[in-house]
């Protein structure tokens, strides 16, 4: 049976109007990836949180109201909680589980995880959310259950647990050091065989997958959710008298990415960092585009990847009319037009990679090698 999700969108002092609705959207996205129902919504304006319960008063009674009318069994914040906040709002409203951002995004990439790569990932940053929110009944945590969100364990087994589950983290980080290490292996090895690699990144849902397939012939999940895709797939694009490239579909990105997910993800990303070319997939028909091409850049200079040669595909532009597609190539010169759906462009889009990766390997050869210098479609 699914959740019946109450949102709260909380509308800091540096968020306008437009910015609110954004944060909406995407959080009405993100509960139906997490299979939640949507019953209803509010926005709360807080200039400065409450350290008790991030909300005040009047807001609190609203929402003791507003889950009990609609029958909510999860309250949905639209930013991240302290675990006594939570544990707080939690007990003025008992019937409903309460579940922050960073526990909303955690739920979804426990139902994604296919791989055991993938799940180990995903069990590190689940794991070291939970810690510090072992504090008694009522504790939030991510998917370790069912439903979005669920209960921790009772008092008298919180410090076994906090013990269990230190060991544990210990024992998935050398699990992913060794995941690390093969993928190095992995990587060296297609070097030597003089195999060429282009990550694919991008916002979450901007077709990235979809592009893998239209390149190699793949058959990568594609789903119209975000975060359908958090496995990497590789596979290679073979072409008459040309030397064969290896594509990599990584994990989406999104606005306030956790960073503890950046982190328990990095074997992942890796490959992003490791790559002779990042292939960034920004969907052309979404109005926030270019702002999502920044949260990819800073997300990308987080694993240390802002230096590796990049080019921009603007995906989705059979869904743009000729004049939308003009003011779309005019906020992102030197771009490649195509659409992964449509199979269009693509030849095109492959010819501009390796003439930038050919372009990458005489810079360095000449000892010369600038990331700024490499990047295409960000001049």
């Amino acid at each position: 049976m699914s959740d019946r999700v109450f949102l709260v969108i909380v509308k800091g002092p540096k968020m306008n109007v437009s910015d609110a609705d954004a944060v909406l959207t995407e959080m009405k996205e993100l509960t139906g990836s997490a299979n939640g129902v949507l019953v209803g919504e509010t926005r709360a304006n807080i200039p400065v949180p409450s350290p008790s319960h991030y909300i005040r008063g009047g807001k609190i009674e609203e929402l003791r109201i507003a889950t009990q009318e609609t029958k909510a069994n999860v309250l949905i914040f639209s930013v991240d909680l302290s675990p006594v906040q939570a544990r707080n709002i939690e007990n003025e409203i008992p019937w409903v589980r309460v579940v922050d951002r960073t526990g909303l995004i955690l739920d979804i990439f426990a139902r994604r995880a296919v791989s055991k790569d993938g799940k180990l990932q995903v069990e590190l940053a689940q794991l070291q959310y939970l810690l510090p929110r072992l504090a008694g009944k009522g504790v939030i945590m991510s998917r370790l259950g069912g439903g979005i969100g669920t209960r921790g364990p009772g008092e008298q087994k919180l410090e076994v647990d906090r013990r269990k589950i230190r060991n544990r983290i210990e024992h998935i980080k050398g699990q992913i050091e060794k995941l690390s290490r093969h993928r190095a292996l992995v990587r060296e090895g297609r070097k030597q065989k003089r195999l060429r690699q282009i990550a694919i990144v991008g916002y979450t849902n901007a077709g990235k997958s979809t592009l893998l397939n239209a390149l190699t012939g793949a058959d990568a999940y594609v789903e119209d959710r975000l975060f359908a895709t958090l496995d990497p797939k590789t596979r290679v694009r073979e072409e008459k008298n040309e030397s064969p490239i290896l594509f990599t579909d990584t994990v989406g990105f999104i606005r306030d990415l956790p960073h503890g997910l950046v982190k328990a993800f990095h074997a992942t990303l890796e490959e992003a960092v490791e790559a002779d070319l990042v292939l960034i997939v920004v969907d052309a028909a979404d109005e926030l585009a270019l702002e999502h091409k920044h949260v990819v850049d800073g997300v990308l200079k987080e694993l240390g990847a802002e230096s590796r040669p990049k080019l921009i595909a603007l995906n989705k532009l059979d869904l743009l009319n000729d004049q939308q597609k003009a003011r779309v190539m005019d906020l992102f010169p030197g771009a490649c037009p195509i659409s992964a759906v449509q199979k269009q462009g693509l030849r095109e889009l492959v010819r501009e990679a390796r003439k930038l990766i050919e372009l990458g390997e005489e810079l360095k050869l000449s000892g010369h090698q600038n990331g700024d210098e490499n990047n295409s479609g960000n001049r």
